[in-house]
């Protein structure tokens, strides 16, 4: 008997991930980030619209392709094994026809940016493709996530300056090691099925060194973060928000000492935190204060 509309749209939402809102949330900060810096200031609020929207929606097309990849794998992983392209609930035909709807719609918003927008989104298509066969080939997809979560900044600074200035790539860096210490930690949930079934990872590929190695990414992080500050003239409040990410930072290596599941998963999701507050530092670093002394 064929699944009711209500039905298939549950499990459209669950391919898609809309149900599970953080990952589209650490895609948005970081563009956001950017933005902000870009436009030193409030940014215009059509691309404040465009990349809100453009975050959710090319976050649930990596959940499609990732799935879709992934999709005689999860069924091998306690905490993927229910996904409806692995359990057959929706076929790869279906996949495909989402993933191509939420590509459409992702190319329509940046119509409405500029040609240089246009040119960049093409490659964070290519990255958001890239990634999901990565980690059958190398110990470090997490790195490639990073450079897909990351792609937002450049494309922020193109659509409001219409040009890429060099500081821009001190922020995309600081994204993507920052996006390889929380996706670790998101890796370190499934490191035991992915050991047993040969999928790879920086989880797996740090193994014992893990806590030392994300710390000290951590550090370089908000090393990126403190010269972000002199590079773009932000006010001293900023630190605020620096410190308060550090605290989080601390906070997490915390939560990961035992290396069990609950905890690194709390780990990940408390990154979320890590976005808002550094974007709460540079709004405030934009309007509050004196500027610092350059």
């Amino acid at each position: 008997m064929k699944s009711s509309l209500t039905e298939r749209l549950a499990l459209y939402i669950q391919l898609t991930r809309l149900n599970r809102p953080i990952g589209w949330l650490l895609v948005l900060w970081p563009t956001l980030w950017g933005l902000w810096l870009a436009a030193d200031g409030f940014p215009p609020l059509d691309l404040l619209f465009i990349y809100s929207l453009g975050a959710i929606v090319m976050r649930s097309a990596g959940c499609v392709i990732n799935d879709f990849a992934d999709r005689k794998i999860d069924s091998h992983v306690k905490r993927t094994q229910d996904r409806p392209l692995t359990t057959g609930k929706i076929s790869v035909r279906e996949a495909w026809g989402v993933f191509a709807a939420l590509v459409a719609l992702a190319f329509i918003l940046v119509l409405f940016t500029n040609t240089l927008t246009l040119w960049l989104a093409f490659g964070g298509l290519a990255l958001a493709c890239c990634y999901p066969f990565m980690k059958r080939y190398t110990h470090l997809p997490q790195v490639v996530l990073g450079a897909a979560f990351a792609w937002g900044i450049p494309m922020a600074f193109a659509s409001v300056r219409n040009t890429v200035p060099a500081e821009v790539w001190l922020v995309y860096f600081t994204v993507l090691i920052w996006t390889v210490v929380y996706d670790t930690f998101y890796a370190m949930v499934d490191r035991d099925d992915d050991l047993r079934i040969g999928v790879k990872s920086t989880a797996v590929l740090f193994g014992d060194q893990d806590r030392v190695i994300t710390a000290t990414l951590q550090a370089l992080v908000i090393l990126g973060l403190l010269m972000i500050k002199s590079r773009f003239e932000l006010y001293s409040v900023y630190y605020l928000g620096v410190a308060a990410a550090a605290g989080l930072f601390v906070y997490q290596q915390k939560l990961i000492r035992y290396r069990q599941r609950g905890p690194c998963f709390q780990a990940f999701l408390n990154n979320h935190w890590v976005g808002v507050v550094v974007l709460v530092g540079i709004v405030a670093g934009t309007y509050w204060g004196a500027p610092s002394a350059q």
